[in-house]
């Protein structure tokens, strides 16, 4: 959300000032003009009411040191303005309340830290209540030629493309030279070079093939109430409960959270606690759902025959090169499983990115996003990479943004006023 605050004008009042009396009483150090009243060494003007060392203009009331203009109510140092209401030193403007240090403004209520604006509601430092939840899905090498306008993909086009956002403009952000892995890794990142190693293959987690570095997405999330949950198709028992194992149609290099180690341990481990405390089957995510039980974010990989990828064990079809059969079945499957994602944000908030990973043989990628505030059949223009990508996710689940990411363009272009961080 762009947060715009209107400055507060505040009255300053030194403790012990000289009683003074203009067209109204004052007593104790108070000053009261315009028929104000103070007490308590307030300052009142304008009809005003003050106690507590607040200070008023306009007719505001203010209590407990706060500042208050333009009829606005404050106290516990908090300022209003506008009419807002204030406590605990959050300012609110606009007719906003905020109390435990939120900021407010537009008729926005904030609590416990928490930013609203445009009628929003923020509680305990949580996100924008305009987006609460996160859910990403990740498909696979496809240029936006290959998608968009493919009669193959007619859930894509006719309902998707039709009634949200999409980018034209979304562009690879390595070499095409460079295959799948590091382009999922950079989701999570911001790059595919660290100190440590530089990600170039699409080799299974190991001690070599993992990295030690803490700057990352989901290791930010662990110092804020966020939650996150990574929903991989195929797993089994190969596979591992923290799935670093590629096993059948399941690919660990679709999988970008597994190459951190501060995720899956210095030697991964298919049974690292902490690892598989945040993976679970995609089988398990119409239940949680249903349940209300998903998390802030959550991201999606169908498996190889699903994702538009393609294998050659794919019974569907959708075996590797079989472009038209791939993006046929990857509508398909979009269509069965994003309906009730839909529904999720249309009753709770949120939004839904349909990322692919990168193109093929060309710049150009395809890039979906879906919610009840983004823009109806937008085609947004912006340049964007997946460092845009990760620089919205920061932005949304209210971390710092990434030095690495920080000079991206993000998604606000695809919402509504007021509805993006």
């Amino acid at each position: 959300m762009r947060v715009l605050i209107a400055a507060a004008v505040v009255a300053l009042c030194a403790c012990g000032t000289p009683a003074t009396s203009d067209d109204g009483g004052a007593g104790g150090g108070n000053t009261t003009t315009g028929g104000g009243a103070a007490t308590g060494g307030g300052v009142a003007t304008g009809g005003g009411t003050a106690s507590g060392g607040g200070s008023v203009t306009g007719g505001g009331t203010a209590t407990g040191g706060g500042a208050s203009t333009g009829g606005g109510a404050a106290t516990g140092g908090g300022t209003a303005t506008g009419g807002g209401t204030a406590t605990g030193g959050g300012p609110a403007t606009g007719g906003g309340a905020a109390t435990g240090g939120g900021t407010a403004t537009g008729g926005g209520t904030a609590t416990g830290g928490g930013t609203a604006t445009g009628g929003g509601t923020a509680t305990g430092g949580g996100t924008f209540a305009g987006i609460p939840t996160v859910f990403v899905i990740a498909m696979e090498n496809k240029n936006a030629s290959g998608v968009y306008g493919n009669s193959n993909a007619p859930y894509i086009n006719a309902t998707l493309m039709a009634q949200y956002g999409h980018s034209t403009a979304y562009g690879d952000c390595v070499a095409t030279s460079v295959p799948s892995e590091p382009h999922y890794i950079w989701l999570e990142g911001g790059t595919n070079a660290y100190s440590d190693v530089t990600f170039t293959t699409d080799n299974d987690p190991s001690s070599l093939n993992a990295t030690s570095d803490t700057s990352h997405l989901v290791t930010q999330l662990a110092s804020t109430p966020r939650t996150w949950m990574s929903y991989q198709e195929g797993l089994n028992a190969s596979t591992g409960s923290c799935p670093i194992n590629s096993s059948g149609s399941y690919a660990a290099k679709h999988d970008p959270f597994i190459f951190f180690k501060d995720v899956v341990g210095n030697n991964p481990s298919t049974t690292n606690t902490f690892c598989a405390s945040h993976h679970k089957p995609y089988t398990s995510f119409a239940a949680d759902l249903a349940a209300g039980t998903v998390a802030t974010y959550n991201f999606i990989t169908p498996n190889l025959c699903h994702d538009m990828h393609g294998a050659a064990s794919c019974s569907n079809g959708c075996t590797s090169g079989s472009a038209a059969a791939c993006v046929s079945q990857g509508d398909a499957w979009l269509a069965a499983n994003v309906p009730p994602i839909i529904s999720y944000l249309d009753a709770h908030g949120g939004v839904l990115f349909i990322v692919w990973d990168e193109p093929e043989a060309n710049t150009t990628q395809p890039f979906l996003v879906i919610g009840p505030h983004v823009k109806a059949g937008y085609a947004s223009s912006v340049a964007y990479t997946h460092s845009s990508y990760l620089k919205s996710l920061q932005e949304i689940l209210r971390v710092p943004v990434s030095s690495r990411v920080q000079s991206a363009n993000d998604f606000a272009d695809f919402f509504d006023p007021s509805f993006f961080p």
